[in-house]
């Protein structure tokens, strides 16, 4: 049978050609990919003492797949969800070696054949209104990194955005003219405009006043930055909410149960939504969603809502209530990697 292709160059390819070129796929995107393949070389080299110099295509089969997924389960603590992204990583690879190497077509349809591991479907973690501004309250907003702490999470609710959008945020994003909207770019570099009301544009144009981001030239500077005026990061946001939300937590316990996460904003923002009588179809479009079926996580997760709804269905057919007492109511490789996005 005809030799492997070098893998280092397989892979290498793969990034540049098919995931940059060919399908223009967004710079957090491939950093995702990017990291699964650093984590398969961490497996390969740790568990079966393969280094990254010495490893082939012909080193990897579907047993291989399977443990590294086991793997990082068991010892790197990923949860399900974690673990069937990584391996659509690894799908989507073997999937373009089908046609750049037919030969072992075989072997690859093995690998594409492994089935993604069921996940309980856990409820949505939301924080109610009042959650959301007990978390607001804490921030001091006489001091100048309290008043950008406060634009910043007030600007991640309102648009329901994911943590990734805020942190590509520049000035070119805004549109300070009425009606105002911001542009994000979400996965797969799709793009949305979301619309923001009077009091946000205001907290967000004195905010930019104060940090000079209204000078001409600061158009592509990041909109939300740290001392040495770079990006905020990922855990960078996450420590600024937990450090309030921790506050808030002391302050409010029934508010604030648990310590939410930058997504538990973007839920919190779609479900105060849909309680506010907002249709579905419009909260896709704000939180940027491809398929109305998953924004409907949010519909079967509010009781209350699902309650009000065959209530409504109820009386819709015309059926009374007997009337009751009241009281009865009640109820190379790595180097290659590494340079990545």
């Amino acid at each position: 049978m005809e030799a492997y292709k070098d893998i280092a160059e397989c892979i290498e390819k793969y990034f540049t050609d098919y995931l940059v070129k060919e399908r223009g796929v967004s710079a957090h995107t491939v950093r995702s990919y990017r990291d699964t393949f650093v984590l398969l070389l961490e497996y390969m080299n740790k568990e079966k003492k393969i280094s990254a110099d010495k490893l082939g295509l012909d080193d990897i089969d579907r047993s291989i797949v399977l443990s590294f997924l086991d793997w990082l389960q068991e010892v790197k603590h990923n949860a399900v969800s974690t673990r069937n992204q990584r391996y659509a990583t690894i799908r989507s690879f073997y999937e373009y070696m089908m046609y750049e190497d037919p030969v072992h077509l075989s072997r690859w349809k093995s690998i594409c054949s492994i089935r993604l591991k069921r996940e309980e479907r856990n409820s949505v973690k939301y924080l109610t209104v009042d959650g959301i501004k007990a978390v607001f309250e804490q921030i001091d907003t006489n001091t100048r990194e309290g008043r950008r702490n406060l634009t910043l999470l007030s600007l991640m609710y309102n648009l329901g955005a994911r943590v990734q959008e805020m942190i590509d945020l520049t000035p070119s994003s805004i549109r300070a003219s009425k009606p105002y909207v911001i542009e994000l770019f979400g996965k797969g570099a799709k793009k949305r405009l979301v619309p923001v009301d009077d009091n946000m544009m205001n907290l967000l144009g004195n905010y930019m006043k104060e940090y000079g981001l209204d000078r001409p030239g600061m158009d592509h500077h990041p909109l939300f930055f740290n001392s040495w005026r770079a990006k905020l990061s990922n855990p960078g946001i996450t420590y600024i909410l937990h450090k309030y939300a921790s506050m808030a937590r002391i302050a409010h316990p029934d508010m604030v149960p648990s310590t939410p996460t930058p997504h538990t904003f973007r839920h919190s923002r779609a479900m105060h939504l849909l309680q506010a009588g907002v249709n579905l179809v419009y909260i896709r479009d704000l939180l940027g969603h491809v398929s109305i079926q998953t924004t409907e996580i949010y519909a079967r997760a509010d009781s209350k809502l699902k309650r009000e709804a065959i209530e409504n269905a109820y009386r819709d057919l015309g059926i009374t209530e007997p009337d009751v007492k009241s009281w009865e109511k009640d109820p190379k490789l790595k180097a290659f990697l590494k340079s990545l996005a």
